[in-house]
């Protein structure tokens, strides 16, 4: 019974189902790039460098007989993966960037603590005596 509470724990814990519904996102907007760079950035890249459709580019290792497949690499489908990841990446990036930015402008917590002027120790700021030393601390009027 404790291994299943102690599961249980884990799977509702907020940054794996934060970590969950990423990885979701992430592969739906994977879909999205590979769609876009396919149909819409390689064709006038394909028509610029001389009409080359580039997932069809590859190398023939071995021809096709009646008893097996050819044997390709196709490394025109490997740039095009290339370009899905640098897309990929460079939107992560963006995304990261901005959240770095929210993060920065986010105000200060006003402070909680001062030092003892006679020990230096921290203690609250309402205090009006010192747990260390046991001085009483003179509230400064502002």
């Amino acid at each position: 019974m404790g291994m299943l509470k102690e599961f249980k724990e884990f799977a509702v814990r907020g940054n794996v189902v934060d970590m969950a519904v990423g990885i979701i996102i992430g592969a739906a907007f994977s879909k999205i790039v590979s769609s876009l760079v396919k149909d819409v950035v390689m064709p006038p890249i394909g028509m610029l460098l001389g009409k080359v459709d580039f997932s069809q580019l590859s190398i023939v290792l071995r021809e096709k007989t009646d008893t097996a497949e050819a044997v390709t690499i196709n490394y025109g489908l490997f740039i095009n993966t290339v370009i899905d990841f640098v897309i990929v990446a460079f939107v992560i990036f963006l995304v990261i960037r901005q959240m770095n930015k929210m993060k920065r402008q986010e105000e200060p917590k006003p402070e909680t603590t001062k030092a003892c002027p006679f020990c230096k120790s921290t203690i609250d700021l309402t205090a009006t005596r010192c747990p260390q030393c046991t001085s009483e601390l003179v509230e400064q009027v502002k």
